[in-house]
């Protein structure tokens, strides 16, 4: 049998309404964490960009797009809030795909959800199970085979496997659509192939977005796609693919963001965090990383958000300078702002022995820091977030609270952490409509 029709029959297969209750939970603080997520991202040109986009291109359904007024066709409603939630690079990750399923997998099913009438179980295991796809295909790459950790090249898999329960196909319709998601899902330039990493083009979750959503419905059509694809034993491991079904559900893996730039940095402000005295001035500091961080573009002066948020030098910078409530989320003034670029233009970074095989698995950073009282150190192995760090749900409701502030106001951020709180008793219907806009 082929890996992608052991993953469908898995999807196919899996009891209705039997979540453990853990998982379920763990589910629900997902969604609530992208739903912070978005409602900061959600003003950002990148998130503005697809809405637009979106309703030009797939027009109205009754799909919602969060914290608006409007209702787009499925693949619209998916696709620009998927952009919102991954704009700002502060949405949920995993350290084996070393990537982003939530942003993906939570705005499809919901969309699909909405759409079809879904029932609040039937939601919150599409939700698990696209995680569970998505992670499994993205963690089974040999490192040595990929070409480029951009998320969008494999979160299509979970998309598509998250619309094809909500549709109700059947296996062999799953595997094929599995199949067309990941032939068609979006290629990206390899890792450090290009300088404008910080481009709208980011993660590439969007596209892959509509390609998971589109692969669903043109199975259930009856198109094939070709399903040996995950079945060469140098890209993928076979064991990682579809071993233990169930035993785990992979969501209750994933890290939690603090900070609105990417996971590889975290390490290294929360150890400038520990250290940093905001009375004096930095005379020096230096990081040492994993390999893979100096593959980012890592640009001292960027122009964007999204290239500052692939930059050692000013998100370390930032949160010297300000502290890490600078980084929730970042204020766009700060590309301009002459301490934090001072900073940025004198931070060392290299790569370090000590980390060398720690990607994908940890993202460590080490930091030393003058402030003129004597060089300080600090290690930091697990970031806030990391499942050896979590953060509680508590601290994703104060998540929700500081970053989306520019979106929502007391009263309304109140609503939907109300039924964020809720989620996993009393479904998503309070949800949807604390999410409608106020003013439409």
């Amino acid at each position: 049998m082929h890996a992608i029709e052991e993953l469908a029959n898995f999807v196919a297969g899996c009891p209705s309404g039997e979540l453990p209750s853990g998982t379920r939970e763990r589910a629900a603080l997902l969604v609530a964490d992208l739903i912070a997520a978005t409602a900061a991202g959600l003003h950002s040109n990148l998130a503005k960009s697809a809405r637009t986009a979106a309703a030009d291109i797939y027009g109205k359904g009754s799909a919602q797009v969060w914290l608006t007024g409007h209702s787009l066709s499925v693949a619209g409603a998916a696709m620009a809030n998927a952009a919102a939630a991954s704009a700002l690079d502060i949405d949920d990750g995993h350290r084996g795909a070393a990537g982003h399923a939530g942003a993906g997998v939570i705005p499809a099913a919901l969309a699909v959800g909405q759409a079809v009438g879904a029932s609040d179980a039937d939601i919150f295991d599409a939700i698990a199970l696209g995680y569970d796809v998505a992670l499994r295909v993205a963690t089974s790459r040999p490192a040595a085979s990929i070409v480029t950790y951009t998320s969008g090249r494999w979160v299509g898999y979970g998309v598509a496997a998250a619309a094809c329960r909500l549709l109700g196909l059947n296996a062999v319709q799953i595997a094929h659509a599995l199949a067309i998601a990941g032939a068609e899902s979006p290629i990206i330039f390899p890792t450090g192939s290009s300088k404008y990493q910080g481009s709208a083009v980011k993660e590439a979750i969007p596209p892959a977005v509509t390609v998971g959503l589109t692969a669903a419905f043109r199975a259930r059509a009856g198109a094939t796609g070709p399903i040996d694809l995950l079945d060469n034993p140098d890209l993928f491991r076979r064991d990682i693919l579809t071993g233990g079904f169930g035993d785990v559900w992979w969501l209750e893996q994933c890290y939690l963001k603090p900070y609105a730039c990417c996971r590889y940095m975290h390490a290294a402000i929360d150890a400038i965090a520990e250290m940093r005295d905001s009375d004096k001035p930095i005379y020096s500091l230096r990081i040492e990383v994993f390999p893979q961080g100096l593959r980012l573009a890592n640009s001292r002066t960027p122009e964007t958000l999204e290239a500052g948020q692939y930059s050692y030098y000013f998100s370390c910078a930032l949160a010297a300078v300000h502290g890490v409530q600078a980084l929730q989320p970042v204020d766009p003034v700060h590309l301009s702002d002459p301490a934090v670029l001072d900073l940025a233009s004198r931070i060392e970074l290299e790569a370090h022995d000590d980390f060398a095989d720690a990607f994908p698995k940890a993202t460590p950073s080490r930091v030393y820091m003058d402030q003129g009282d004597g060089l300080k150190t600090r290690t930091v192995q697990h970031a806030l977030g990391d499942v050896g760090n979590p953060m509680s749900r508590a601290e994703v409701m104060e998540k929700f609270r500081r970053i989306s502030r520019g979106s929502v106001d007391i009263a309304w951020g109140g609503e939907i952490m109300t039924a964020l709180n809720n989620l996993a008793d009393q479904g998503f219907s309070p949800l949807f409509a604390a999410l409608k806009d106020r003013a439409a």
